[in-house]
């Protein structure tokens, strides 16, 4: 969840990277008294993700910043359309307005990327989940955009559920351990509420993963076949992820195969940018 703690914290530090001695071209230019006035423009179709980012980046440099919203997190806009109001001491929009363009460009971005994916299963039973393929330091903005978009959040963090890769399977049936075996041995230490996922990327993978009473089984880079096999095969018993390679082009057909969530990193590693401009007019 993106809290007010978290935001601050994140908000600062871009604020102290983008300024560490303060913003020597306002500080030159313009006169302490004078003040400012600046309306989020859109410049492109989209849905809004990052509004109370966008408010921290003004509000952190100078508290008598004003911000006022226009449009909640989640809600489509138009081409022209303005988003937000912000008056204050001229300086210190002008010193804010790049670091709180970068966040509500990047969350609005994701957000609107979320949502066209979320369009091309809503006639499925599938949901849209995000991965872990998130820019460091920023995963909490990330998922919450999102979130925003109508997409829905995979494990936050490594300490969140137990997850088994192809990676993992390899070192324990190097050991001449089972892999049911390894799993159940894995579960009888968790406590009795951890999710526990298993990744597979062949079919005759599926009964062994199955009797170790697993929560999910994803089904990694399936052709549409073999994820129709694979739902057949697990019959109800565990949710079905299906995960690798998901594309806009592509993710229509993976969800009418009967998976129960798509995962796909595209939404947070491949967002591009929203175009919202900044228009500040300064007073006095």
């Amino acid at each position: 969840m993106l809290t007010r703690t978290t935001i601050d914290r994140t908000v600062q530090a871009a604020l102290d990277e983008d300024a560490p001695w303060g913003d020597l071209t306002s500080e030159s230019l313009i006169v302490p008294t004078a003040a400012a006035r600046a309306e989020l423009i859109a410049r492109e179709d989209g849905l809004f993700s990052g509004g109370e980012v966008f408010e921290a980046a003004f509000r952190l440099t100078d508290p008598r910043c004003d911000v006022v919203l226009l449009v909640d997190d989640g809600e489509m806009f138009r081409t022209g359309d303005t988003l937000a109001v912000v008056s204050g001491p001229a300086r210190a929009v002008l010193t804010a307005e790049r670091v709180g363009l970068n966040f509500v460009q990047r969350m609005s971005g994701i957000a609107t990327l979320t949502a066209r994916y979320v369009a091309e299963v809503a006639h499925t039973g599938a949901r849209i989940a995000d991965t872990r393929k998130t820019t460091p330091g920023l995963r909490a903005f990330e998922r919450h955009a999102v979130r925003n978009g109508g997409g829905h959040n995979h494990r936050f963090s490594l300490s969140d559920a137990v997850m088994v890769k192809d990676n993992h399977l390899a070192v324990l049936t190097r050991k001449g351990v089972s892999v049911t075996a390894a799993l159940q041995g894995a579960i009888a230490q968790l406590p009795h509420t951890t999710h526990v996922e298993v990744e597979v990327d062949r079919l005759d993978q599926i009964d062994a993963v199955l009797a170790a009473d697993v929560g999910t089984i994803m089904l990694d880079n399936f052709t549409l076949d073999q994820l129709r096999a694979g739902v057949e095969a697990v019959a109800g018993r565990a949710t079905i992820e299906a995960s690798g390679g998901v594309t806009l082009d592509t993710v229509r057909a993976i969800a009418e195969t009967g998976v129960d969530v798509i995962s796909v990193g595209a939404l947070t590693h491949s967002a591009r940018a929203l175009d919202l401009g900044l228009d500040v007019s300064v007073e006095g």
